[in-house]
């Protein structure tokens, strides 16, 4: 589905795809090595891609929107290098992180000379706007990062502050990736937030099936394994609905094992899980996220972007990966 969801902008794509490639390119062989080895892990990118449509949906794609959309690339990667290393994760996208491959330090390291590019990149498109707005956002997505790690292991998490960090930590990027768009081109405020409104809800949704596959998908498929959120102590939706809704036991399996940061008991805890329709109701949410995204699209015109950004809207809440 994602390649149909790219023809509309395949070869801006490309283009993207492309700069991102030179932009690696550093006199320090480090930097090349491990940047090269977690882009060429491939990856839905769909936060450029969201760049391009958002672009398409507003306009024609311009030379500035490729150059926008590798920065926002450039900032996603730069984060999953910290997040892995911060997670001590080992697969990523069925192979190996960087951090297992390269070692801690240097994934850190490359992770900030990454960040640094994505901000030169940006200066050089020569508008303050976009760059005080994604300034703001890479602030956001750090807060976040460290919010998780703060509530990591916590059973009391709600909620209403799994949804403020899912928000900062994933959604704030979706949502600049399309409101950049209508910076770029000076639009009303009132389109820009459209666009952000997309962007945010389309975040929130992904985020949410993200952590109901955590406990549902096949490895094979997804590129990770089933329960690492449960090992990095992440109380997510799922589980937050068990320890609430649940039966008393139901809670207590999810509780001990949530502030244990153990998945030695995975079997019981997506067990519990099931039963107290922590699946279901976390899909809930996610459906209801997406239809708050496409509602934010009806003032525009139709087109071919439009019609691919309600194709991953679907494409959003129905994967397997």
């Amino acid at each position: 589905m994602i390649t149909t969801i790219r023809a509309c902008v395949a070869d801006e794509f490309q283009q993207v795809n492309e700069l991102i490639i030179e932009q690696l390119r550093s006199d320090v062989a480090m930097v090349e090595n491990v940047g090269h080895y977690i882009v060429d892990a491939g990856g839905k990118r769909l936060r450029p891609l969201l760049v391009l449509l958002a672009a398409g949906a507003l306009d024609d794609i311009s030379p500035d929107d490729i150059k926008f959309a590798a920065v926002v690339e450039f900032i996603h990667t730069a984060t999953l290098l910290h997040d892995d290393v911060v997670d001590l994760s080992t697969l990523r996208r069925g192979r190996a992180t960087a951090n297992a491959e390269f070692g801690n330090a240097p994934s850190v390291l490359v992770g900030d000379f990454i960040y640094t590019r994505a901000f030169q990149l940006m200066v050089s498109l020569g508008n303050l706007p976009l760059l005080q707005h994604m300034a703001d956002t890479t602030n956001t997505i750090a807060a976040g990062e460290v919010l998780q790690l703060m509530r990591a292991g916590d059973p009391s998490v709600t909620e209403s502050q799994y949804v403020d960090v899912i928000e900062r930590k994933t959604a704030a990027l979706f949502a600049a990736a399309c409101r950049g768009s209508a910076i770029l081109r000076g639009l009303d405020h009132g389109v820009e937030e459209q666009m952000g409104n997309f962007g945010r809800h389309l975040g929130i949704a992904f985020q949410m099936v993200d952590d109901v596959l955590d406990y549902t998908g096949d490895p094979e498929i997804t590129g990770k394994q089933v329960g690492d959120d449960l090992n990095e102590g992440k109380p997510t939706l799922p589980l937050i609905y068990t320890m609430a809704a649940g039966t008393a036991d139901d809670a207590a399996i999810v509780r001990d094992a949530l502030a244990q940061k153990d998945s030695s008991n995975l079997a019981g805890v997506i067990a519990a899980v099931r039963r107290s329709g922590g699946i279901e109701y976390t899909r809930e949410q996610a459906v209801a996220h997406q239809h708050s995204a496409l509602a934010a699209l009806s003032d525009l015109a139709p087109s071919p972007a439009l019609t691919a950004m309600h194709a991953l809207a679907d494409m959003a809440i129905n994967r397997e990966r």
